[in-house]
């Protein structure tokens, strides 16, 4: 079973990224002054060392008459410094002299020397519990040959740095604390735009759809959301009452031929009659199913082409070939209304599936020759508008349809105008069934009215000559 995990909150994402980068800051902090510390000791032992160990070569490169004399003078040798100890032995290990109860032979012998001080040679040596940080050197004079230890206990040091980071890590900690505590309060008081926003948002409903955020009155970072949903908004708006409007007009559709059923029926069972004013009864409620039959099968169609769920076979196609089997088949109907049609414009290929463009044509070419007054003529146009793209167009002479009404000529059971509606014995889903044919192939439609003629344009991808 998968368990969901919900994503971190904006305030837990920036609180856990502060508390990183203060952990990082802080420890990388701490460590340069220990270091600093630690080397500050170093410098100042190293100095100590220095001083101890010149004192004592001093001493030994003196001529002294007795072992005694040289003991004597050792001891005198380092005056004013503390936790200090020096050791003096022979190059084979004899001892000669030691300051403390120390016993330092065994670094003596075990250490690195060289001539004099050198500052690389010195070491932390550890025995027992104590530690010290000490240097071997070595002194060749005409008599002996010796090595000198001298150490300095880190016993303070190392108290020091203990109770020093106690009390660093102490005061970073509680500084951690303190910044993200303030970071947090921070992060709530800069996300109270944002709460202000949810709280207009949950006032936007189906009844007040034209309200918008005000993009000026919230911070920069937040501008393009505002934007971006105030657009989002118009969007829903728009199609919220195209909905509206198609709801209103669906149901007008489908009232007048449903209300004739009713009446029509009603009418017929008032009283008794003959079979024929029964069959006569039967032919013209056909007439309204079948017409709601159509509209409903229009309707699903549009819903599957808006949803993907049809998928065109693209074929190359030849636009005189097509036009001219449309021709054909509208002849009958062209000479009842006393029109008659012409192709122009050159032979072009382009990728379409075949039974859809015929269809589309099919319906523009019944449009047009709805409102095409008696004599005119209807032109079908292929022409080339770019260097992948050809237009077929659909042009009829007729009344001019007002420009504010082009925008909604392709939505469901639109009409212009009350004077073009009462020529219409379709449903209104025409020319919404030519615009998602046109889309479904890849292609666009579009639309364009004088006072002379209207114009019809399906614009679909060319196929080139190889």
């Amino acid at each position: 079973m998968r368990v969901s995990t919900r994503p971190l909150s904006l305030t837990m994402r920036v609180l856990l990224f502060v508390a990183i980068t203060i952990i990082g800051c802080f420890t990388f902090v701490a460590s340069l002054i220990n270091s600093s510390i630690e080397h500050h000791f170093l410098q100042q032992d190293s100095g100590e060392l220095q001083v101890i160990t010149q004192s004592v070569e001093s001493v030994l490169s003196q001529p002294f008459q007795s072992q005694k004399q040289l003991e004597n003078a050792l001891s005198i040798a380092v005056v004013g410094h503390h936790g200090v100890y020096y050791q003096v032995n022979t190059l084979e290990g004899e001892l000669v002299y030691q300051s403390s109860h120390n016993d330092f032979t065994e670094l003596a012998m075990r250490a690195k020397s060289s001539q004099g001080f050198k500052k690389e040679n010195i070491i932390t040596w550890h025995t027992g519990s104590k530690a010290y940080r000490a240097l071997v050197s070595e002194l060749e004079t005409s008599k002996q040959h010796y090595k000198i230890a001298v150490a300095i206990d880190m016993s303070f040091h190392l108290r020091f740095l203990t109770q020093f980071k106690q009390s660093l890590w102490v005061i970073m900690l509680g500084s951690a604390v303190l910044v993200l505590l303030v970071a947090w309060i921070a992060i709530h008081q800069g996300l109270n735009p944002l709460r202000g926003l949810t709280q207009k948002m949950l006032d936007i409903q189906t009844n007040k759809m034209d309200v918008r955020l005000d993009h000026n009155n919230v911070p920069v970072e937040l501008e393009n959301m505002v934007q971006s949903f105030n657009v989002m908004l118009d969007r829903l708006q728009s199609e919220f009452i195209r909905l509206s409007n198609f709801s209103s007009d669906i149901a007008h559709e489908l009232r007048t031929p449903l209300t004739n059923i009713i009446t029509q029926t009603q009418v017929g069972l008032s009283k008794s009659r003959a079979v024929v004013d029964y069959q006569e009864l039967l032919f013209s409620n056909l007439e309204e199913l079948e017409r709601l039959t159509k509209m409903v099968n229009d309707m699903l169609w549009l819903a599957k082409t808006q949803n993907g769920l049809i998928k065109p076979k693209q074929q190359i196609l030849q636009s005189h070939d097509e036009i001219a089997s449309l021709f054909d088949y509208f002849d009958a109907l062209a000479e009842e209304a006393g029109i008659c049609f012409k192709t122009e414009g050159e032979n072009l290929r382009f990728y379409c599936d075949q039974l859809h463009f015929r269809q589309l044509l099919s319906n523009l070419l019944s449009n047009a020759i709805r409102y095409t007054p008696k004599g005119a003529s209807i032109s079908v146009k292929s022409e080339i508008v770019s260097a992948d793209t050809v237009c077929i167009s659909v042009v009829n002479p007729g009344e001019k349809i007002p420009a504010e009404h082009l925008p909604y000529l392709f939505d469901r059971f639109y009409r212009p105008d009350k004077s073009r509606q009462k020529h219409s014995d379709g449903v209104g889903l025409g020319l919404a069934i030519v615009k998602a044919l046109a889309e479904a192939n890849d292609g666009a439609i579009k639309v364009y009215s004088d006072e002379h003629e209207t114009c019809f344009s399906v614009c679909l991808k060319s196929a080139k000559l190889t």
